[in-house]
């Protein structure tokens, strides 16, 4: 076994790995059908390797050629598929299926041309790098903007402008006089080492493309609240703690808020009952909220929004609505003539102040809402929320 029939065994087992490592991947990522076509795609070009064998090694040659060529396109357009429901640009199948119709009929007029000719070359390579340039523009066009998505879309781009190279290394050094040849010259070994080496890069960035994904979904998960759709309370704490991260010596106000009398409500109404009225309240935090705020379900019946670059007087107007934005709710389940409240803690955290301080201020101004009567607002005094900032640093000296 020479050179480019080792590079031949290795892509072959090279390419059914991936296709079963997509597979197992499609069973935990939401973009389930994507991974499903790449690993056919996978499968399906791994075909490829072992028809270039049997043409070397085997009979009816041009029928393990064709066939050679047909695998390889069809595992590209499969992929091409894949990355387009992975990045929200699909292809018509009708188109796809013309496609490599048309590349078939290509590959069989050209067969018996001279091997080598620029002619034959470029028409034989040709329909494999516009399927992964086609791939590699779905994925710069998209609007996935991370790191990892441009590696991608920059590797697809050049590993579709090596096909158009390869055609021109054949020109220049020659790919055997017939089929049978190719495997022994040395186009056939740098073209299947420089396919080795794209098969593995292309299938591990899209590994990795699926991988964060998974970790972004069980991150998120992990940091919502499956009853309001709202941050739990971890993931509240990580949303201010990112906000604030961005905008450090901004101004920021807490509300922190809590429904009405609720265990009476699962008391008299039932637990179904109940859970309605934390959906309905948990909707109208998150579509009344600002876009950049944070909003969380932090306990049983209590909620917290962070509002970024905002004043306690704005705060406290915006408290104030959704008091009687919460007064208005029709819940499902709960007779018309009876209204849900709450009750609303406003603090506001000052550069230079602690985010635990003003988040324990707003809690308080929320407890002294309660002790009031309910359904109203209260604000934390300033001189509290802005101890933390205003306290000097005292050392002793012994």
């Amino acid at each position: 076994m020479n050179g480019a029939a080792f590079f031949l065994v290795v892509n072959l087992f090279i390419a059914i790995c991936f296709a079963m490592a997509f597979a197992v991947v499609s069973t935990r990522t939401r973009y389930r059908i994507a991974a499903l076509w790449i690993a056919a795609a996978f499968a399906i070009a791994s075909l490829s390797a072992l028809c270039e064998l049997l043409v070397a090694y085997g009979d009816a040659t041009k029928v393990w050629a064709i066939g050679a060529f047909a695998t390889l396109l069809g595992g590209m357009i499969l992929l091409r598929i894949g990355i387009g429901e992975l990045y929200g640009s699909r292809i018509n199948f009708a188109f796809a299926g013309a496609f490599f119709a048309a590349g078939i009929v290509v590959d069989l007029l050209i067969y018996d041309l001279p091997r080598g000719t620029p002619l034959q070359a470029f028409l034989y390579q040709a329909p494999f790098a516009l399927v992964i340039l086609s791939s590699a523009v779905a994925v710069l066009t998209s609007t996935h903007r991370l790191p990892i998505d441009r590696a991608l879309g920059g590797l697809l781009l050049l590993t579709g402008l090596h096909f158009f190279a390869k055609a021109g290394l054949a020109v220049v050094v020659g790919a055997g006089q017939t089929a049978k040849d190719y495997i022994g010259t040395n186009y056939a070994l740098v073209s299947q080492s420089s396919t080795a080496i794209l098969i593995v890069a292309v299938g591990l960035m899209l590994l990795s493309v699926f991988v964060l994904g998974i970790m972004a979904d069980e991150r998120s998960i992990s940091e919502q609240d499956p009853l309001s759709g709202l941050a739990n309370r971890r993931g509240f704490d990580n949303g201010v703690s990112a906000t604030i991260a961005r905008s450090p010596d901004g101004s920021h106000a807490f509300i922190f808020c809590d429904l009405d009398h609720f265990k009476s409500i699962n008391d008299a109404h039932g637990h179904e009952a109940g859970d309605q009225v934390i959906r309905a309240f948990g909707d109208l935090l998150r579509l009344s909220a600002p876009v950049k705020s944070v909003v969380g379900r932090i306990g049983g019946e209590e909620f917290a929004i962070f509002l970024p670059g905002t004043s306690m007087e704005v705060a406290a107007m915006f408290a104030h609505a959704l008091r009687s934005g919460t007064e208005e709710m029709k819940i499902a389940g709960l007779p018309n003539s009876l209204s849900v409240t709450a009750s609303f803690g406003v603090a506001e955290l000052v550069p230079g102040a602690r985010t635990a301080d003003a988040m324990r201020d707003a809690d308080v101004a929320l407890y002294e809402a309660k002790r009031a009567g309910r359904n109203c607002v209260r604000e934390a005094a300033r001189e509290v929320s802005s101890l933390a900032a205003a306290k000097p640093h005292i050392t002793r000296v012994k």
